[in-house]
């Protein structure tokens, strides 16, 4: 019998390995809704759909293996990064999805919400005032009216699979929708700024480099305290902090 491994678990969902399946089991329906649209709208390679039955999601295993892993080395050439960069940008310039991004909110939405988050990051001790301060500095530059792409929304980079030189799928597209190019740019190169210019020469010009490093930091400061609150490490070399710790 194949064995089962958790490759995530918290009070949200949960996703487990059986031998070449994934199954994915989500309290949320509606992120299974925009997971299975998104992947059947995707001009990308992504994973096949073997079934449904709420509250879980069975889809198969890409060939390959992932770009890298946060924290972790990458296993990806530079060739691989810009093959990841030029996928990303024919996702960027298809058709817009007819849902709204789930993450995405107006420049005054996602100001007063980075604004209480620091707040709280400081308050409650997690973080120090003059790491957090910088770094809301530094993220003002990705509060900003965007012209909206069809994103993936949550473009880590264990989300993007590679064999060689080839992206022969990305996965876990609940947070897909009408939203910011440059914040899928940012979270795939998060803690891999060796890697940006190799993702930017796949993906093309016209990239704002000061709005992605922005996201850098926007997105580990709203995302330290939830990672900490979960069970994940975001103090873990290479990890979040440390990104926001690079800007010092």
């Amino acid at each position: 019998m194949d064995e089962v491994k958790v490759v995530v678990a918290h009070s949200e969902r949960a996703t487990l390995r059986v031998g070449d399946v994934f199954l994915k089991v989500d309290a949320d329906q509606a992120r299974i809704d925009v997971e299975v649209e998104a992947m059947a709208l995707a001009p990308v390679p992504t994973p096949e759909v073997l079934w449904r039955k709420p509250p879980a999601l069975a889809i198969a295993a890409l060939p390959g293996a992932a770009l890298g892993r946060l924290g972790g080395p990458s296993t990806g050439s530079p060739a691989a990064w810009a093959a990841a960069g030029a996928a990303i940008r024919q996702l960027h310039d298809a058709p817009l999805p007819p849902w709204p991004g789930r993450r995405r909110r107006s420049p005054d939405e996602l100001a007063a919400e980075l604004d209480r988050e620091c707040e709280l990051l400081v308050t409650n001790g997690v973080l120090p005032a003059d790491l957090v301060t910088r770094n809301r500095q530094v993220a003002e530059a990705a509060i900003r009216p965007w012209t909206p792409a069809f994103t993936h929304g949550d473009l880590q980079i264990d989300h993007v699979f590679v064999d060689g030189d080839e992206v022969t799928g990305i996965i876990d597209w609940s947070e897909a929708g009408r939203g910011d190019a440059l914040f899928d740019l940012a979270t795939l190169t998060l803690g891999r700024e060796d890697h940006l210019n190799d993702v930017i020469a796949g993906y093309g010009t016209d990239v704002d480099l000061d709005v992605i490093r922005a996201w850098w930091s926007l997105r580990s400061l709203l995302g330290v305290r939830w990672l900490v609150e979960h069970g994940f490490d975001a103090f873990a070399p290479g990890c979040e902090v440390d990104v926001l710790r690079s800007r010092l």
